[in-house]
């Protein structure tokens, strides 16, 4: 490209210092004058001489910069060319070595297939031997090989066995010490958030007097009042030597505390008639009706359950009246709502559904000396009837194993039910029950073979039985804590749960003389 415009430059020069001759010459032979025309020829001349100085200048550029960039290219060229060579020498290094190892290659290929035809050879050679081998011992063991495989898989089958105990004991023990663990976490958030005033209550029957001239009075004129009075409430009234009291005796809880309250305010007004009777009857009847329906009102505020029927809130409230080896069992519906929707809460299960749950999972208890049938079942029939979800329905009718838990919010409400009856200082029993109880119990375990020594503990809460050694093994002892467990439940009644504990221990005693 630069020649090219140096070229150019000077072709230009040329054809300008040719046109500035030529019009020189014109001039000349145009002029009129002798002067004129040497004039003429002096400035052609002139002009001439500098166009070609001009065109000898511009030629020696142009020279200059073709040199120059000639010069360039050949320098160019010499690196190229450097370069070229350098990249040669390299793919040529790179060809060798790829020429080397392809060689390589082939080398160990044919080394590989000479071990190869070697191990091929060696294999024929224990596949012989190995029949060889097996015959033999076919013939030493007289056995066919497919009588030692049935024998070696019997073998296996066994050790299988022993090790799938194993595992199963470990993966048992292990999920038994997390369940534990995590209800423990659960049972002791709820009983911790909970944390109410327990007061064991019973209906009582005793109606203090004034004075003992007042049971001649209660008694009337050949007994007319006491019968007038047992007519309208349908109680026993006994008066005996009790002083300034006598006792109310019914199993229907409602009556007596209808005859309680009547029966205090006749003593109290002093006016005891067959007609006054009649009358204050009635008035507590009323009173106690009312009490009933606050009592089952209060109940559903306290849990927080909208929307029950007032027939099953009245049966909730006659729970007031009612007890259960001393407790409470209003009382105990709240108590046992509050712990079974908290266990829901922590547990992810439906809160409403359990509180529910646990608040009538004890009505049947209110109607179940006018019904045939256990409570459970009473109480689910009841409340079927006016309409509570059936979930709920199966919460009731489940929690004592009655038939089959259907929902996860019936296991909570058998679980609340069991805190808040099995906590200390809920229930209470007898000397003599729990005596009978706790003998009942040791003899159930003394009754297993194995069993050296059993002792009942914790109030009857649990049971440790001490057995042989020599005579029960690891998964006997865990047999047979299950079968005294299962023989407990269905021969005995008792609040709560109990604990079967079997403990099997080998001591080797030596003297070193």
């Amino acid at each position: 490209m630069e020649i090219g415009a140096a070229l150019l430059l000077l072709v230009v020069s040329l054809v300008v210092g040719v046109a500035i001759g030529v019009a020189g010459l014109t001039y000349y032979q145009n002029s009129r004058g002798q002067n004129r025309r040497l004039q003429a020829e002096t400035e052609a001349k002139t002009l001439v001489d500098r166009a070609t100085d001009q065109a000898q200048v511009a030629l020696k550029e142009a020279e200059d910069k073709v040199k120059a960039i000639l010069d360039e290219a050949e320098q160019n060229t010499i690196r190229r060319r450097r370069e070229l060579d350098k990249e040669d020498e390299r793919l040529q290094r790179r060809r060798e070595e790829l020429d080397k190892r392809l060689e390589r290659l082939e080398q160990r290929e044919q080394n590989l297939n000479k071990r190869q035809s070697r191990m091929d050879k060696q294999q024929n050679d224990l596949l012989k031997l190995e029949s060889q081998r097996m015959e033999e011992l076919q013939r030493i063991a007289q056995m066919t090989t497919d009588e030692a495989k049935a024998e070696l898989m019997k073998a296996v089958e066994n050790e299988a066995r022993a090790d799938m105990a194993r595992v199963i004991r470990q993966v048992e023990a292990e999920a038994r010490e997390e369940a534990d663990n995590r209800a423990r976490d659960v049972i002791s958030l709820a009983v911790q958030r909970l944390a109410s005033e327990h007061v064991s209550e019973i209906a009582v029957s005793v109606v203090p007097l004034p004075s003992d001239e007042m049971k001649g009075r209660i008694i009337g004129r050949a007994g007319r009042n006491i019968r007038a009075f047992e007519l309208a409430t349908g109680v026993d009234v006994v008066v005996d030597d009790t002083p300034e009291a006598v006792t109310i005796s019914s199993f229907d809880p409602v009556r007596r505390e209808v005859a309680k309250r009547a029966l205090a305010k006749l003593v109290l007004d002093g006016r005891i008639h067959p007609a006054r009777i009649e009358k204050l009857v009635s008035d507590a009847k009323a009173e106690v009706e009312a009490a009933i329906r606050e009592e089952g009102e209060r109940a559903a505020y306290e849990t927080g359950i909208p929307g029950l029927h007032p027939e099953v809130l009245k049966l909730v409230g006659r729970l007031k009246f009612r007890t259960s080896y001393g407790q409470n069992q209003h009382a105990h519906a709240i108590e046992t709502a509050h712990i079974a929707g908290m266990i829901a809460a922590e547990l992810g299960a439906d809160v409403m559904t359990a509180k529910m749950g646990g608040l009538l999972h004890d009505i049947g208890k209110a109607i179940d000396h006018e019904v045939e049938g256990t409570h459970a079942m009473i109480g689910a029939d009841y409340a079927k009837r006016y309409g509570v979800p059936a979930k709920v329905v199966n919460c009731i009718a489940s929690h004592h194993h009655e038939v089959e838990q259907e929902c996860v919010e019936a296991y909570i409400v058998e679980a609340a039910d069991a805190i808040s009856g099995a906590r200390p200082g809920a229930r209470r029993e007898s000397l003599e029950t729990y005596i009978k109880r706790v003998k009942m119990l040791e003899d159930i375990a003394n009754s297993f073979d194995g069993v050296e020594q059993s002792y009942a503990l914790q109030a009857g809460r649990e049971v440790r039985i001490l057995v042989r050694p020599e005579v029960v093994d690891y998964l006997s002892s865990l047999r047979l804590a299950r079968d005294i467990a299962r023989q407990i439940e269905e021969t005995m009644q008792y609040p709560g749960q109990i604990k079967v504990q079997v403990i099997r221990e080998t001591r080797a005693v030596d003297y070193a003389k």
